[in-house]
């Protein structure tokens, strides 16, 4: 494929068969669990089950109010869990938003305002002040221009930017997606989109974290198995004797 020049940028149709290569410009993802998902993993942890065999026999004795107030107390933590995990993916969802903004681009020598996730590796992306970088990109001109950056960094202060040079720094002339244009203005050309993008390569690290059990949690798990193991044991114990005893099961 031709390159563009910052005259002209991309046409529609190199823009449509990048698009088709490369996928929209936006973070990778997994799907949202649901409801009933979290709620079965939760339902499934040992302390849950042991409640859920203590609420049963309560209701084989007839002990109703025992019973209701252990279910009362287990579906107020399971809806605490399930808002808590839904708050976390909101979360994500959010950074994948932010990191696909609407773009000003050159497309066919015409400036045309598109959405972020339309962006492709060659286009040619005119930076305002206050707009949201759609993708990472090297500058071919930059007036005044500075960059809050720290989405990525963590730096507070703005990065000044400058068009790229032979001899100049390549960070000094790099913009980098979700970042945010405080001053001044200039143009980029694309580079990298999606999950090449910085953001990109953190979104997929984000989402490949496996969530580990903290050691408490292990520990607790190993008490309830333990003393519901007792338990039974101990009630089978009593049975077994009372039949020995009184003779009468």
């Amino acid at each position: 494929m031709t390159s563009s020049n910052a005259e002209s940028g991309l046409t529609a149709a190199e823009a449509d068969l990048r698009l088709a290569a490369d996928g929209p410009n936006e973070l990778p993802g997994q799907k949202p669990r649901t409801f009933l998902t979290i709620a079965s993993e939760v339902l499934t942890e040992p302390m849950f089950l042991l409640l859920i065999v203590a609420a049963a026999i309560y209701v084989v004795l007839g002990d109703l109010r025992e019973a209701l107030l252990l279910t009362s107390s287990m579906a107020i933590i399971v809806v605490i869990t399930i808002v808590q995990q839904r708050r976390t993916e909101r979360v994500l969802a959010a950074l994948r938003d932010l990191s696909s903004p609407r773009a000003l681009v050159i497309r066919d020598g015409i400036e045309q305002r598109i959405a972020g996730r339309d962006v492709v590796v060659g286009d040619i992306v005119l930076l305002r002040e206050g707009d949201r970088v759609p993708a990472d990109g090297t500058l071919l001109s930059a007036v005044a221009l500075s960059a809050d950056e720290s989405i990525l960094t963590g730096e507070s202060l703005p990065v000044d930017k400058t068009a790229a040079t032979d001899d100049g720094p390549v960070e000094r002339s790099s913009v980098f997606s979700s970042s945010l244009v405080v001053r001044g203005f200039g143009t980029m050309r694309v580079r990298a989109t999606g999950g090449g993008t910085e953001i990109g390569r953190i979104g997929r690290a984000v989402t490949s974290l496996r969530t580990e059990t903290a050691p408490l949690f292990l520990e607790v798990r190993r008490i309830v198995r333990w003393v519901a193991a007792g338990a039974l044991a101990l009630c089978a114990g009593i049975a077994v004797a009372y039949a020995l005893l009184r003779g009468d099961w």
